[in-house]
C-alpha cells in the first residue's frame, strides 16, 4: 500500500466475492466490467511481443502519461520487451520489492523482534524498589493479548507492586514518527500510522499503531449509536456525533482523529436496524499508546504500578528481564507484509535495518541507505533509484522498471527466495492470505492462479511487477509501472500486460482486449484500488 492522494484512497481487493476483470470506457472514463475473450488478432511473427504490449500500452487512457514496462526471461534474464525502462516514476506499493529482500537478507528470514519488560530495582517481598521498563525493538505484530501474556509473566515473576514508574523505551528507533512528504490529509488513516519502536496492533493484519472502531445503530431513532474500540482502551477518546436514524433514513458515518490529540470523533447517522461500520484509525504517539495497554494489562493481572508513565527513555545498562515476547520469524510475517501490502511493517523493517547497519537509533535515513547498499549486492543500479521510506508512500520515491526487474531476477538466486516468492500476492486466489491484493484480478484467465506480483496504488501512480509463466513454461519477470494518468485506474492495462505474457509463447504473443463490456452502477465501482486502502468489512 502508498498512499494515494484526492479521492483515490485505497490500494484495494479483498472483496468477499470473486470480481472479474475491470476496464473504464475509454471516452467516458467510467467502470466497466469485463469478460476475457480471445486475442485481438491472429499475430505469428515470433516477434509480437513488443507489439502487443506496445498496443495495450497505446490506450487512451495513458494519453499524456508516462510507463515505464521491462519483461524478461527469469532464466536467461533476456530482456524481451521494454519501454521507457529508465523512466523513474513513482513506484508506489513496489517499493515494498525492495523494503522485503533487503530484509530478508540484512535481518534474515529468522529475524524476530522482541519485546521485553525488565526491572531497574531490587525486588523485595513482591515489591520491586525502582522502575518498571517495557523495551520495545519494532515489533509492528505486537497484539494486546502479547502485552497481556508479558503482564502475566510479570506477575508470575512475583512482582505485585512497582514503586516507581512504568517507562516505556523506544529508544531502537529514532523519534520520527512519519515519513517524508506523508500527506496530513491521512493522519488519521490507518495505512499512514506513526512508526514507533512501541506500539501495538488491534488484529491479526498487524495493523500496528492503530485501533478498530465499530459503530452500531442504536435501538431507535434519536439514540446514540454503540460504539466499540479494539483493543479497549483508556489511551483514545471518543467523541460520538453521530445519531441513530429512522430504517429509511441516511446511512453515512465518518471516524476521524484529531490532528495532534487522540479524540476520535464519530460523525454521521446510522439507520436503526443497518450494519455496524467499522474503522481502523491511527494513535498519537504510539509508544503511549503501547505504554497504556500495558499498564492496564498489568493492573488486570494484579501488579499496580505507583509511579506515572514516562515515555522514550533508554533501558539501565544491567537491568533485570523480568519478561519477553518474540514476534514470528521474518519469513512468516512477510505474509501480512507483501499480501495485504501493509505500509507499517515496511517502515519498522526499514529502521530494524537502519539500526542494524549502524548501532544507532532506526531511521529511515540509515535504514534506505542499507537496502541500497543490498541492490548493489544483488547487481541492480542503485544510483538510479531513490527511496526514501519503505513502503512507497512517499511520493519522493522513484524507480523505474529496468531495476525493479533486475531485483526481481537477482532474488531468484537467493537462498529466501522460496519463501519471499510464497508471499507475494497470487491472482485471483480467493484466500485472502494468498491472493492478497490480486485477489480479484485477472479471474478466468490464463493468470489466474499462475501470476504473482507486488501491487501499487496511488492518485496518479499504479505499479505491478512480479512473476507469471507463459503458455510454453517459460516463467516471465515483467515489472510495469504507471505515472501521471489522470482516469481513476490503468490497473486493467498492467493486467492486460500480465494476461497476454500468460498466454504468449516464444513464437507467439498477442495483446489481449476485453470483448464485452457492460456499465457498472456507480455504487459498485471501487476506481481501480486494492484492498490496502480501504480496510473496512468489505476488504
Amino acid at each position: 500500500m502508498s498512499r494515494p492522494d484526492g479521492p483515490v484512497r485505497r490500494d484495494i481487493g479483498f472483496r468477499g466475492r470473486a470480481r472479474r476483470w475491470v476496464w473504464p470506457a475509454v471516452v467516458a472514463v467510467a467502470a466497466a466490467t469485463l469478460s476475457w475473450g480471445g486475442p485481438a488478432g491472429a499475430d505469428t511473427d515470433p516477434s509480437g511481443l513488443p507489439e502487443a504490449i506496445d498496443t495495450i500500452l497505446g490506450d487512451p487512457r495513458m494519453e499524456g502519461g508516462a510507463a515505464s514496462v521491462v519483461v524478461a526471461d527469469a532464466r536467461t534474464g533476456e530482456t524481451l520487451y521494454q519501454h521507457d525502462p529508465t523512466a523513474r516514476l513513482m513506484p508506489a506499493s513496489n517499493t515494498k520489492l525492495a523494503t522485503s529482500a533487503a530484509a530478508m537478507q540484512l535481518l534474515g528470514p529468522e529475524h524476530r523482534f522482541s519485546t521485553d519488560v525488565l526491572a531497574a530495582g531490587r525486588v523485595r517481598g513482591g515489591v520491586l524498589a525502582g522502575d518498571l521498563y517495557l523495551r520495545g525493538t519494532g515489533d509492528p505484530t505486537t497484539l494486546a493479548a502479547d502485552y497481556d501474556r508479558l503482564a502475566a509473566d510479570v506477575a508470575a515473576a512475583g512482582v505485585h507492586r512497582v514503586d516507581g514508574r512504568l517507562v516505556a523505551d523506544d529508544t531502537r528507533f529514532d523519534g520520527h514518527r512519519q515519513g517524508d512528504t506523508w500527506g496530513a490529509d491521512d493522519e488519521s488513516s490507518y495505512y499512514a500510522a506513526q512508526i514507533s519502536a512501541l506500539s501495538v496492533a488491534p488484529d491479526t493484519d498487524y495493523d500496528t499503531g492503530t485501533v478498530i472502531v465499530e459503530v452500531a445503530p442504536g435501538r431507535k431513532a434519536g439514540d446514540k449509536p454503540v460504539v466499540k474500540v479494539t483493543p479497549p482502551n483508556r489511551y483514545v477518546h471518543l467523541d460520538v456525533r453521530a445519531r441513530t436514524v429512522a430504517a429509511d433514513g441516511a446511512d453515512g458515518v465518518t471516524v476521524e482523529r484529531a490532528h495532534g490529540t487522540n479524540t476520535i470523533t464519530v460523525a454521521g447517522s446510522l439507520p436503526v436496524g443497518g450494519d455496524t461500520a467499522k474503522e481502523w484509525v491511527t494513535v498519537w504517539e504510539p509508544t503511549g499508546y503501547a505504554a497504556a495497554v500495558f499498564r492496564d494489562a498489568l493492573a488486570a493481572h494484579g501488579v499496580r504500578v505507583e509511579g506515572g508513565t514516562r515515555l522514550g527513555r533508554a533501558t539501565p545498562a544491567g537491568a533485570a528481564r523480568l519478561a519477553t515476547h518474540a514476534s514470528m520469524p521474518l519469513r512468516e510475517l512477510l505474509v501480512p507484509f507483501l499480501k495485504l501490502s501493509n505500509n507499517m511493517h515496511a517502515e519498522s523493517l526499514i529502521k530494524a535495518m537502519g539500526h542494524k547497519a549502524t548501532g544507532r537509533p532506526g531511521s529511515w535515513a540509515d535504514g534506505t541507505a542499507a537496502v541500497a547498499g543490498y541492490l548493489r549486492g544483488a547487481g541492480v543500479d542503485a544510483g538510479k533509484v531513490r527511496q526514501v521510506d519503505g513502503s512507497g508512500l512517499s511520493r519522493k520515491d522513484n524507480f523505474a522498471a529496468r531495476q525493479i526487474a533486475d531485483l526481481l531476477l537477482a532474488v531468484r538466486k537467493a537462498p529466501w527466495y522460496a519463501d519471499w516468492y510464497a508471499a507475494l500476492p497470487v491472482a485471483c486466489a480467493p484466500e485472502r492470505f494468498v491472493g492478497g491484493t490480486l485477489r480479484s484480478r485477472m479471474c478466468d484467465t490464463p493468470a489466474a492462479g499462475n501470476a504473482r506480483g507486488k501491487t501499487g496504488s496511488l492518485t496518479g501512480a499504479s505499479a505491478l511487477s512480479g512473476y507469471v509463466k507463459a503458455a510454453d513454461g517459460r516463467e516471465l519477470v515483467y515489472s510495469v509501472v504507471q505515472n501521471n494518468y489522470l482516469v481513476d485506474s490503468v490497473k486493467p492495462l498492467e493486467d492486460a500486460v500480465v494476461v497476454t505474457l500468460a498466454r504468449s509463447t516464444a513464437q507467439k504473443a498477442t495483446a489481449v482486449l476485453p470483448k464485452s463490456v457492460r456499465a457498472v452502477p456507480a455504487a459498485e465501482r471501487d476506481g481501480g484500488l486494492e484492498c490496502s486502502w480501504r480496510k473496512p468489512a468489505a476488504c
